[in-house]
């Protein structure tokens, strides 16, 4: 059986904590820094161990997890969160059961630690290729979804990096608890409990100091919203691997299965309206939008979702509001949707390019002619043919 501190210690540790920030994070650093050796070191089998470990850790603290995260919908409840805020925040049965799924998938990849590739002999008949080796200590900033204290750490010991995870304030007793299971998984395993560290105050000063702990920290992972992620870069004395937002697109071309057309852009707005990776923007080629757009509308609205549509989308269904030009730009993260009636492929990928934010774009077509050049000529991060944008 698990035992967990009672509130009262856990409060007054966090007023220990805040009283000097600069010393209790570069307290982290030092520790990370020194797990970093032996987390680079370690073994596959050591390393998945330690996932599967904690993985149980989390489905067997499923009761805690879920009494500590209520501590935390309540906060925001009293904070005035909105509903997708407070969504992207909630664990239940099925994200807990999710977190653990995840770390044994992770443990199931190949171990990319020590890899060799491009293996190729110069003219002085030197032999020259590439070894992937861990970055050290990755520091990670992040807001609201507790989900991702498991992720981070799951990939960051898998790679054989020591980890330093910052999330939000509102998700506080959630990543606590998780950060728990996290430490019994790696003391089962044999690994360094400091190998991932979760910051333990809620005070704003902290992340000041993450991101300028070069001495401690390579890299700095800022995961959230625009403002966190313009935050983190004016202000990081250290390399940032960053994205900015998600104004994801799914283009339905006049080529695409009608049936096929619908399951995905339905899916790809309803299934979960607070991710980064959710449409934002619907465009759908203008010689197939009277037989495809009566039907999504129809269900979008028994979704709850509400609807802004440009002025030809308007013509073919009725009572949809008005688009601003702003929509086009915008990510929603709750459960709005922009229509855009194209005239093509052409019209479809100068719209992306115009109003995308690179993360994740999508066609549905059954044309590979189009497909492909779709693939090629979108720069997003992630470009998916027939699939949701969620999966």
């Amino acid at each position: 059986m698990n035992t967990w501190p009672e509130d009262e210690d856990m409060n007054a540790k966090a007023e220990t904590l805040n009283t000097d920030i600069p010393q209790y994070m570069r307290s982290l650093g030092e520790r990370a820094r020194a797990a970093a050796r032996e987390t680079g070191r370690a073994d596959s089998g050591m390393k998945d161990a330690a996932l599967r470990a904690i993985a149980a850790a989390i489905e067997a603290a499923a009761d805690n997890l879920k009494a500590e995260n209520q501590k935390d919908l309540a906060a925001g409840n009293d904070r005035g969160l909105d509903s997708a805020l407070l969504d992207r925040l909630e664990l239940n049965d099925e994200r807990i059961a999710l977190m653990a799924e995840g770390l044994r998938e992770i443990a199931l990849l190949p171990d990319p630690v020590g890899s060799i590739s491009e293996m190729n002999y110069r003219p002085s008949g030197i032999q020259v290729g590439r070894m992937r080796v861990p970055l050290g200590v990755i520091g990670i900033i992040y807001e609201s979804r507790p989900n991702v204290t498991a992720d981070a750490a799951g990939l960051c010991l898998k790679s054989g990096n020591a980890a330093i995870l910052r999330g939000g304030s509102e998700a506080i007793h959630s990543n606590q608890a998780i950060s728990r299971c996290i430490h019994q998984g790696l003391s089962e395993a044999g690994m360094p409990a400091d190998a991932v560290q979760v910051v333990e105050t809620t005070d704003r000063a902290a992340v000041g100091e993450l991101v300028r702990m070069q001495d401690y920290v390579d890299v700095i992972v800022p995961r959230g919203g625009k403002g966190l992620i313009e935050r983190i870069s004016a202000e990081s004395t250290i390399a940032v691997i960053k994205h900015l937002h998600g104004v994801c697109h799914t283009y339905i071309d006049d080529m695409a299965d009608i049936d096929k057309a619908i399951k995905v852009a339905v899916n790809a707005k309803t299934q979960r309206y607070g991710t980064c990776n959710t449409m934002e923007t619907l465009l759908v080629a203008k010689d197939i939008a009277a037989q495809v757009l009566p039907e999504l509308v129809t269900q979008y609205r028994d979704a709850g979702v509400e609807l802004r549509g440009c002025e030809l989308t308007r013509t073919i269904v009725d009572d949809i509001n008005a688009a601003a030009e702003a929509d086009w730009d915008e990510e929603y993260l709750a459960p709005i949707l922009a229509i855009r009636t194209v005239a093509d492929m052409d019209a479809a990928m100068d719209h992306i390019a115009r109003h995308g934010s690179s993360h994740t774009d999508v066609i549905i077509t059954e044309s590979l002619t189009r497909a492909q050049r779709f693939l090629h000529e979108v720069d997003s991060s992630s470009v998916m043919v027939n699939a949701s944008s969620r999966f």
